[in-house]
């Protein structure tokens, strides 16, 4: 299923440069980055909800926020893409 992750960090709170990078990172181990913070993951359900654990985990709940919203198996039909930043097909195979 495609998971869209977006975030919203504080960083002008205490930590929150890091915390940032944190978030970052890890949306990275899941999938895409699509836009500044926002992510496209393929995922299962195991793996989506090992990822909110660990977003809420590394977040300050106080002053920042985290969003997810599942588009399902069937989401070629649900993303529309205009302009730059091209993507990856993350079902597709790997060509080394």
């Amino acid at each position: 299923m495609l998971i869209v992750a977006a975030y919203d960090i504080a960083i002008t709170s205490p930590g929150g440069t890091k915390r940032l990078a944190k978030v970052a990172k890890l949306c990275s181990r899941y999938g895409q980055r699509v836009q500044n913070s926002v992510f496209e993951c393929v995922v299962d359900d195991l793996n989506f909800k090992k990822m909110q654990h660990e977003l809420t985990l590394l977040i300050n709940p106080k002053v920042d926020s985290l969003r997810f919203y599942n588009l399902g198996n069937h989401y070629q039909r649900k993303v529309i893409h205009i302009g730059t930043k091209v993507t990856k097909d993350l079902t597709a195979p790997l060509i080394f």
